[in-house]
């Protein structure tokens, strides 16, 4: 038997990305419903150092002391994020609404967890590509939905539909 939803209603939305086009989708439909709720945002990426690994923010995961993590990589990851959500702001335009910035090493799923214990709102994007990834989650969305104990938004990533 699984535990009841936690409503939080004066809590923030909490909001995972990555750097994506999905996950930009899921911070613009964050940002929205945040100014509709009136409350704050909280905007999640969870990084690794993955140095074969090249997508959203991840490519400020090079090679430091060692052939490890750069030392900054938390500060670059979290200054790309709050670029990245200013920008989207920018570009909806209206109030801004209040944001904080939370960069964790880890596995995004779980980083997204943690920090939704006091959220109102969990937003995640899917990625898909073809027809079998829009009928499909991610894993990181599969496991937010399977796992949190408040509502969760999974905001399908746009696919062009112009046959040409």
């Amino acid at each position: 038997m699984t535990d009841p939803p936690v409503l939080r209603p004066g809590g923030p939305i909490v909001v995972g990305t990555d750097g994506s086009a999905p996950a930009g989708q899921a911070v613009a439909f964050a940002l929205h419903e945040a100014r509709l709720r009136g409350t704050r945002l909280r905007a999640v990426c969870a990084y690794e150092y993955a140095p074969t690994q090249h997508s959203g923010f991840e490519w400020t995961a090079g090679s430091g002391p060692g052939g490890g993590p750069v030392p900054q990589q938390s500060d670059l990851v979290t200054q790309a994020v709050a670029d990245s959500v200013e920008e989207l702001q920018r570009q909806l335009g209206g109030p801004p609404v209040d944001v904080e910035i939370v960069c964790e090493r880890g596995r995004p799923a779980q980083v997204i967890l943690d920090a939704s214990k006091d959220a109102c709102l969990v937003v995640v994007g899917s990625r898909g590509s073809g027809a079998w990834g829009r009928l499909t989650l991610g894993s990181t969305s599969t496991e937010v939905v399977h796992h949190a104990r408040l509502p969760v938004v999974v905001v399908p990533a746009e696919h062009d539909t112009d046959p040409s």
